[in-house]
């Protein structure tokens, strides 16, 4: 029996069977796509290929938060079965849902005085927070209690690096997140944003790349740059993409073949349908421990 429960948001992109198998309950975030709402279930109610052929055929998805009401749903039966709650959430840089646990945290405090209910911001998101989550559900495997890993996610969620690139521009066209002309010129010249996660939990442009192999060999350049212990990095590495398998593994290949002590192979994922309302197809992103990204 596990000495806690370890939850997360839908949006940490990962598989159900991931979460199934790492018994980590997930709170689901929704989409609104053709006018029609559904649950952000991991590919469940709509799957991910059919939700990037719609945006491909022009469909402009909106998202939702977890809200309060929601959260208490969620979290009261494992409080209500006598269990202490750790949960990660969605970074506050993009999504008010922190805010909205926090609601429910407070709320359920004063039912369940004797019970923890503690929630953590991570400033991550896609298969970044997923890789946070990870790193906690071994922990309490290997027997951390719930305040040790609490405190330690606290203190080291800035060092779980975000790097993200995408190879289509459409979608921030359509979005108004560039310009037409941008947009234009950009198609033309092959150019290829390289963006990362700040201190804040913002999604950041960093470099603006020509050609779709230099982002490539640009994105591990920045894994170099930044990981632990530099090309001896031996913990994890995800990866997930919008649409794009084979340049998310043109992507594993070079990170496993440029880092060998890594902790087994890069685990790729799908970019969930909440993050991918607002990338569109097209994108790719690599997600590693390193250095911390707080500003000096």
């Amino acid at each position: 029996m596990q000495p806690y429960v370890l939850t997360c948001c839908s949006t940490a992109d990962l598989s159900k069977e991931y979460f199934e198998s790492r018994n980590i309950p997930y709170v689901c975030f929704h989409f609104t796509i053709d006018g029609i709402e559904y649950l952000d279930d991991l590919g469940q109610s709509m799957s991910f290929e059919e939700f990037y052929a719609r945006i491909d055929k022009g469909a402009m998805p909106t998202t939702s938060l977890v809200n309060t009401e929601q959260f208490i749903a969620f979290f009261e039966p494992f409080l209500k079965e006598g269990k202490d709650i750790l949960h990660l959430s969605f970074s506050s840089g993009l999504s008010g849902t922190y805010a909205s646990a926090l609601l429910a945290q407070a709320e359920l405090k004063e039912r369940y005085p004797e019970r923890t209910l503690t929630v953590v911001d991570s400033l991550g998101a896609s298969s970044g927070y997923g890789l946070m989550v990870d790193t906690l559900a071994d922990m309490r495997d290997n027997g951390v209690s719930l305040q040790e890993a609490a405190a330690w996610i606290e203190e080291h969620k800035l060092n779980l690096h975000h790097w993200f690139f995408s190879t289509d521009l459409t979608h921030y066209k359509r979005g108004g997140r560039i310009s037409p002309t941008a947009f234009v010129v950009g198609s033309i010249l092959g150019i290829n944003p390289l963006m990362n996660m700040d201190d804040l939990g913002h999604l950041t442009p960093r470099f603006k790349i020509n050609g779709k192999k230099r982002v490539m060999r640009e994105i591990v350049k920045q894994m170099e740059l930044h990981a632990d212990d530099g090309l001896d990095y031996n913990k994890k590495c995800f990866i997930s993409n919008s649409a794009c398998l084979d340049d998310a593994k043109t992507v594993a290949a070079l990170v496993e073949s440029t880092f060998p002590k890594l902790n087994g192979k890069v685990l790729i994922n799908s970019v969930g349908t909440v993050v991918g309302a607002h990338t569109g197809p097209g994108t790719v992103a690599l997600f590693f421990w390193g250095d911390s990204r707080k500003k000096a």
